[in-house]
């Protein structure tokens, strides 16, 4: 018996899920240091590209990243900030606002939103899963279940 195409990950999608993975990691990464310093994003974008990217740091070897989709998620976002964080803001509990969040978690809300807002071409479960995969990087398994909710909550109203 076997599996129809379908069903099974060729190495070239897993390789570009992988890809796609670490640019998302990255994309975060970069909007937190945007976060931080406000470092204009064509300089962040220089600076990942030429000594983050795919690069080994601090004995730690970072996949390759699909550098497009890191550019797109980086830029997107920006662009859309003030529509992003409204979104976000409406689905936080009452009381809670933006900046009351941990830098690194507004970066993988905002990232994760900007996805569920413009990247039709990406599955709302691939979205929601992949950052949440991003905050267990930063976070303890609340706060990653935080993302889920909340990414969860925003696709309803952006995706039908």
């Amino acid at each position: 018996m076997s599996s129809s195409p379908t069903s099974r990950a060729t190495p070239r999608t897993a390789e570009r899920s992988k890809a796609r993975a670490a640019a998302r990691l990255a994309a975060v990464q970069a909007l937190y240091q945007h976060d931080m310093e406000a470092t204009p994003v064509t300089q962040l974008l220089h600076e990942f590209h030429n000594h983050r990217l795919g690069a080994t740091i601090e004995d730690m070897e970072y996949a390759e990243p699909e550098v497009d989709f890191f550019d797109d998620v980086v830029k997107g976002t920006h662009a859309r900030l003030a529509e992003i964080d409204t979104m976000i803001a409406a689905k936080l509990a009452k009381g809670w606002s933006l900046t009351r969040l941990d830098k690194a978690m507004r970066a993988i809300l905002r990232a994760g939103t900007y996805e569920l807002l413009a990247r039709a071409d990406v599955a709302v479960g691939t979205v929601i899963s992949e950052y949440v995969d991003v905050a267990h990087a930063f976070f303890d398994k609340r706060e990653a279940g935080f993302v889920n909710g909340l990414l969860d909550a925003i696709a309803k109203d952006v995706r039908t």
